[in-house]
């Protein structure tokens, strides 16, 4: 199962304001438990949605809206992509994580998707051509 972690935005991330040389050694070293388990498949921090967009779709029309957006704890600082047994233990290992702000914070954990649960929708030529499409992108970023 793969699980998204979600760190949720503060003030401060909002604010751009960069982590401690301290922060930054703490997660240092739960990312290389990450790795050294075999669980983390990717993980980055996000710049303030001050320097992002949205784009809003209404129907056929898209329009885009700088940033910066005024919901801060709806926003996302940064995340983990994890493949682990069970939501359980992506609980576990958020627990283990470093508090990723100054001040108090939040981190999401969210299922990911697998081909199988779309259902009957999600015909053998749309699985087919996901797995083309993913196999096109993983060679890419090898490159």
């Amino acid at each position: 199962m793969r699980f998204m972690i979600i760190v949720k935005a503060s003030p401060e991330s909002e604010a751009g304001k960069m982590p401690s040389e301290e922060l930054l050694t703490a997660m240092g070293k739960f990312n290389e438990e990450l790795v050294n388990a075999g669980v983390l498949l990717a993980g980055e921090g996000l710049h303030p949605s001050s320097k992002g967009v949205r784009v809003h779709f209404s129907g056929n029309k898209r329009t885009v809206v700088d940033g910066p957006f005024s919901e801060t704890k709806e926003l996302i600082a940064g995340f983990w992509l994890v493949q682990v047994k069970s939501l359980e233990e992506a609980i576990e290992w958020v627990k283990r994580c470093p508090n990723p702000m100054e001040s108090d914070s939040d981190i999401e954990i969210r299922q990911v998707f697998e081909m199988d649960d779309f259902g009957a929708e999600f015909t053998p030529e749309l699985r087919e051509q996901e797995k083309r499409v993913m196999e096109k992108a993983k060679a890419q970023q090898q490159h």
